[in-house]
């Protein structure tokens, strides 16, 4: 998603404004997207909600589906509009984001200054006259502090269900084209294992607030249709052509995340 990000500072970025996002083509090609426990609810109402491991990071990291193909987003249309009424907070707070300092809880705000929101005549500046911050950089430090914070609960949740083996890789067959493709690389909340923990487990993540996440996750699961669904039509509209990017390469397999 992000090209060059580097920490927003007044000497680098005092002239810098931002263009209120008026389209969603930057993400036409964005193949999967992450999204947190707050956002299942919602997002498993649109699009597939799976497991990625992130083995650098050693940790499995809950995204959205957006196709079933790479280089495919078959919510963004050829006009840049997103065709789904629910869109991601990590899409929604382009061109920004928080990277860690290196200290632990320390974060600094970031901005892709490749975007193609950031320029120098039009939208919203980032700085005063006087080089404070203006409000529009106040308003995303904010926006990105919330954010934060769900993002920990969300790796505290996945965390969570690492350590008690709640994963299982995701083995689907979808037909499409006349042709059957296996679909792989992601993981599951495993049905049978969340049926059977003890009263004491269950309880647990129910106070810990865990279990309509995990519903929403697991229910989300049908929308794999629906992916289905939006390509046959997309194909039948314009034969085919590519429109962003999706969660499987030509073996089938979901790759890497933004």
């Amino acid at each position: 998603m992000f090209k060059s990000l580097v920490p927003v500072n007044k000497e680098r970025h005092a002239g810098k404004k931002i263009k209120q996002i008026d389209g969603f083509g930057f993400a036409s090609d964005f193949h999967i997207a992450s999204v947190m426990v707050h956002e299942f609810v919602r997002a498993a109402a649109i699009y597939p909600v799976v497991f990625l491991e992130d083995k650098e990071k050693d940790e499995f990291r809950p995204v959205a589906l957006f196709g079933l193909d790479s280089g495919e987003n078959l919510f963004v249309d050829a006009g840049g509009k997103w065709q789904g009424s629910y869109i991601p907070a990590i899409i929604r707070r382009y061109p920004f984001a928080l990277a860690s300092t290196g200290q632990e809880g320390q974060f600094t705000v970031c901005i892709d200054e490749d975007s193609p929101l950031v320029n120098d005549d039009e939208g919203v500046a980032l700085f005063n006259e006087d080089g404070e911050p203006a409000e529009a950089l106040e308003n995303v430090r904010r926006y990105l502090g919330e954010l934060q914070q769900m993002d920990a609960f969300t790796s505290a949740f996945s965390k969570y269900l690492t350590e008690h083996n709640m994963f299982t890789p995701l083995n689907m067959r979808v037909r499409y084209a006349d042709q059957t493709r296996n679909i792989s690389g992601c993981y599951v909340v495993n049905e049978e294992r969340l049926y059977n923990v003890s009263d004491e487990r269950f309880l647990e993540m129910r106070d810990r607030r865990y279990l309509p996440a995990i519903y929403a996750h697991l229910g989300s699961l049908a929308q794999i249709e629906r992916l289905m669904q939006l390509k046959d039509a997309r194909k039948a509209g314009d034969d085919g052509e590519a429109a962003s990017t999706a969660p499987v390469n030509d073996d089938g397999k979901v790759e890497s995340f933004h």
